[in-house]
C-alpha cells in the first residue's frame, strides 16, 4: 500500500512502485509527503505547510522555525527580517547600514538614517550638533554643556573660539559686555544685577570720561558745564542755572543796598537823567542792570553783597520799608496824642464861685467842651454840697478850697 499524505501528497493511492514515493504537493516532502520541504513550516492551526517568505538579502538561510520566523542577518530584524534593526538603516540588497548618531543615540530613520531622540543636549541628523543654548566642550567625549550665558543678557548661545578653552558668549544684549555678558558697558551700570543706561543729564562727554558713570552706582563722572551732583543735575558753587533750566551760569554780583545814581545819555540829549536804585529795583531787571554795570570776578569777591540774590535784596529793601512806614504811623499817632492831651488842658470847664462868710456859691457854669464830666474840678475834702446847691465849708479853719 502506498499510505500517502491525504493533505500533501496529489494522490493517496499512488505512489511509486519501487520506492513507494508519493506525488508530493508544493512546500511538502516526505516518502508520503507528510512533512514540509525545506522553505515552508507547519502552520499549527490548519496543519499545513506555509513558506517561509524569508528575504534573501535579511535572511541567512530560507528555512525559518515552526512559527514562521527567518534567520535574518545582523542588523536586520522582523518575522521575514526585512526590516533594520534599532541602530541600523538603509536594508539593500546585502544588510543594513549602522546608525551614525556619534553615540548620542540608538535609533534612526531606517529609510533616510537620520538619527531619533538625540540624547545629552544634542541634536542634529546624526546628534553632532548642540542644542541652542548649550556648546561642545573639548573632553574627548565631546559633551555638550550648557553656555554661561544669561538670556537676559545675551542670545543665549556660546561657543568656544579656536585657542581658547572657555566658551564666549555669542552677542551681548544692548548694555552688557564680557566673555559672559555679565558686565556693564561704557555708559550703563549695575542696579539689582540689570545694566541701567547712567542718567547724567547730558553734561557728560563719553569721550572724556568712557564709562560716563561708577559701574557699581551709577554717579556721574567727569560732570561738565560747571554742573554737578550724582546725576550732574545741580550747578557748581558760583553758578545758577538759568532762565530757561538748561545751562549753569557765573552768579552775578548783586548792588547794595545803598543808594547809587548813575547817568544815562542819549543821542540829541542835552541833559542827562539821573535814576537812583529804588527806580532800578523796581523798572529793571538783574540781566539789565548786569549789562549797565559790568561787574569784574575781582568785584565779586569784595563785594559785601556778592552772595545775595536778587531776591534776597528785593526782600531786604521791602522789609526796611516796611518798618520805616510803621515808624512814620507811630510818630504820627504819638503827636496827635499829645496835642489832644494839651487841648484838653486848655479847654478844661471852670465855675464862678462866689465865696462868703460861711459858704461857697456857685454862681455860673463855664464849659467850652460840650458833655465834659465836670466831677473833681473841686476838692471836697470835708465838705457837704447843702440841698440848695451851695457848698458848705465845714473845716474848722476855713479853708477853702477850689
Amino acid at each position: 500500500l502506498c499510505n500517502c499524505s491525504a493533505v500533501g501528497s496529489a494522490s493517496a493511492a499512488e505512489c511509486n512502485g519501487t520506492t513507494g514515493q508519493c506525488p508530493c504537493l508544493e512546500g511538502y516532502a516526505g516518502l508520503r509527503c507528510e512533512s514540509c520541504a525545506g522553505g515552508f513550516y507547519l502552520e499549527r492551526r490548519s496543519q499545513r505547510c506555509r513558506p517561509c517568505g524569508c528575504s534573501p538579502a535579511g535572511s541567512s538561510s530560507a528555512r525559518c522555525d515552526d512559527s514562521g520566523k527567518c534567520q535574518c542577518k545582523v542588523g536586520v530584524t522582523d518575522l521575514k527580517c526585512d526590516r533594520c534593526s534599532d541602530g541600523y538603516y538603509r536594508f539593500n540588497e546585502t544588510t543594513c547600514e549602522p546608525c551614525q548618531c556619534n553615540n548620542h543615540s540608538k535609533t534612526c530613520n531606517s529609510l533616510t538614517g537620520t538619527c531619533l531622540h538625540c540624547q545629552e543636549n544634542t541634536e542634529g541628523n546624526h546628534c553632532e550638533l548642540c542644542k541652542e543654548g548649550f556648546y561642545r566642550s573639548t573632553h574627548p567625549t565631546h559633551t555638550c554643556h550648557r553656555c554661561p550665558c544669561s538670556t537676559v543678557a545675551s542670545t543665549g548661545t556660546c561657543r568656544i573660539q579656536p585657542g581658547e578653552s572657555a566658551p564666549r558668549c555669542d552677542k551681548c544684549k544692548t548694555g552688557y559686555t564680557g566673555p559672559n555678558c555679565n558686565q556693564c558697558d561704557n555708559g550703563y551700570y549695575n542696579s539689582d544685577s540689570i545694566c541701567v543706561r547712567c542718567k547724567c543729564n547730558g553734561n557728560v562727554d563719553p569721550a572724556r570720561s568712557p564709562s560716563v558713570c561708577k559701574p557699581d552706582s551709577g554717579e556721574c563722572i567727569g560732570c561738565l558745564y560747571h554742573t554737578a551732583g550724582f546725576h550732574c543735575e545741580e550747578c557748581e558753587d558760583g553758578y545758577v542755572r538759568d532762565p530757561e533750566g538748561t545751562n549753569c551760569t557765573k552768579k552775578e554780583a548783586t548792588l547794595g543796598p545803598e543808594a547809587r545814581e548813575f547817568t544815562t545819555s542819549a543821542p540829541n540829549a542835552s541833559k542827562a537823567t539821573s535814576f537812583s536804585t529804588a527806580v532800578i529795583n523796581s523798572t529793571l531787571s538783574p540781566t539789565t542792570i548786569h549789562t549797565i554795570f559790568p561787574i569784574s570776578s575781582s568785584d565779586n569777591s569784595t563785594s559785601a553783597f556778592a552772595d545775595v540774590s536778587w531776591t534776597q535784596f528785593n526782600i531786604i529793601i521791602l522789609t526796611v520799608i516796611i518798618i520805616v512806614v510803621v515808624l512814620l504811623m507811630g510818630f504820627v499817632g504819638a503827636v496827635y496824642m499829645y496835642r489832644e492831651y494839651q487841648n484838653r488842658k486848655l479847654n478844661a470847664p471852670f465855675w464862678t464861685i462866689e465865696l462868703k462868710e460861711d459858704n461857697i456859691s456857685f454862681s455860673s457854669y463855664h464849659d467850652s467842651i460840650p458833655n465834659a464830666d465836670v466831677s473833681g474840678l473841686l476838692e471836697d475834702d470835708g465838705n457837704e454840697v447843702a440841698p440848695n446847691g451851695q457848698l458848705t465849708l465845714t473845716t474848722p479853719m476855713h479853708n477853702y478850697k477850689a
